[in-house]
C-alpha cells in the first residue's frame, strides 16, 4: 500500500477514535465496487460487499441488543418497526457524513463523476462496511461502543417518543420555547443523474442559516437540515 494512502487511513481512523491495526481491512471496507472493477491490476483488489454484509449484523445485533436491555415495555413489532427507521439508509448516511467517510472512499472514475461520494447509498453501505472492519481487527466490545456513543442518544430519543417527532418538529419546539421565531427552510439545489438524485437544503431561524442537509427528496434534505441543527445547538434527546 503507498505511503499516501496509509497517511489518508491513518488520518480516518483519528475520525473514527479507533487505532485499527489492519490498515488493509481498513481499505478493504473503504473501497467501493466500481473501483475494483475498473482496476487495472491483476488479481483485482477487493471491495466492500462482503465485509458489508458483515457490518449490517454487527450494526443490528447492537442496536437491537441495546432496545431490548433498555425499553423492555416495547413489543416485538415495534421494537422491528424502530430498528428498521433506526438503521436506515438516510440514518446511516447522516452517521457516515459526521466522521467524512466519503473523503476516503475508492471509486471508479465512473461513480467519481457522478457524485458518489455523495450518494447516500454508497455512504450508508461503506459505513457498515467500516463497522465489520472494526468488529474483525478490534472486537465487538469495541465496536459496540463506538457505535453505541455516536447512536444511543437518537436510539433513546426514537424509543421514547416514536418515529413521528421528527427533527423538524424538534427543532421547531426548541427554538419556540420562549416565544415565536420565523423559521424558513430553503432548498439550494440539487446534484446527481435523475433516478438517483441527491437534494441539499438549509434551515434559517430569523433569517440565520443554522444548518443544512442532504437527502434522497426535498423532505429528507429537510429533516437533515434540522438534524444539524439541533446538533449545532447542542440539543439533547427529552427525557
Amino acid at each position: 500500500m503507498q505511503n499516501k494512502r496509509i497517511q489518508q487511513l491513518q488520518s480516518f481512523c483519528n475520525n473514527l477514535g479507533v487505532e485499527m491495526k489492519d490498515l488493509e481491512l481498513l481499505d478493504m471496507a473503504l473501497t467501493h465496487t466500481s473501483y475494483a472493477h475498473e482496476a487495472k491490476q491483476n488479481p483485482k483488489p477487493h471491495h466492500n460487499e462482503r465485509i458489508e454484509f458483515l457490518g449490517d449484523s454487527v450494526l443490528s445485533v447492537i442496536v437491537s441488543t441495546y432496545m431490548y436491555k433498555n425499553f423492555p415495555e416495547l413489543a416485538e413489532g415495534q421494537l422491528t418497526k424502530l430498528r428498521a427507521y433506526l438503521v436506515c439508509e438516510a440514518s446511516l448516511y447522516e452517521y457516515a457524513k459526521k466522521i467524512y467517510l466519503g473523503d476516503f472512499l475508492k471509486l471508479g472514475r465512473g461513480e467519481e463523476l457522478s457524485g458518489g461520494r455523495e450518494r447516500p447509498s454508497i455512504l450508508a453501505d461503506a459505513f457498515e462496511s467500516v463497522l465489520g472492519a472494526i468488529y474483525l481487527d478490534q472486537g465487538f466490545e469495541v465496536v459496540q461502543h463506538y457505535l453505541l456513543e455516536m447512536m444511543q442518544p437518537e436510539i433513546d430519543y426514537i424509543c421514547r417518543h416514536g418515529i413521528f417527532n421528527d427533527h423538524k418538529t424538534r427543532l421547531q419546539e426548541f427554538l419556540q420555547r420562549d416565544g415565536d421565531v420565523d423559521i424558513s427552510y430553503h432548498l439550494l439545489g440539487s446534484t446527481g443523474p435523475e433516478h438517483e438524485k441527491v437534494f441539499t437544503s438549509e434551515v434559517s431561524v430569523d433569517g440565520r442559516v443554522i444548518g443544512k442537509g442532504r437527502g434522497r427528496t426535498k423532505k429528507d434534505s429537510e429533516q437533515h437540515a434540522a438534524q444539524q441543527a439541533l446538533a449545532q445547538l447542542h440539543v439533547q434527546p427529552k427525557e
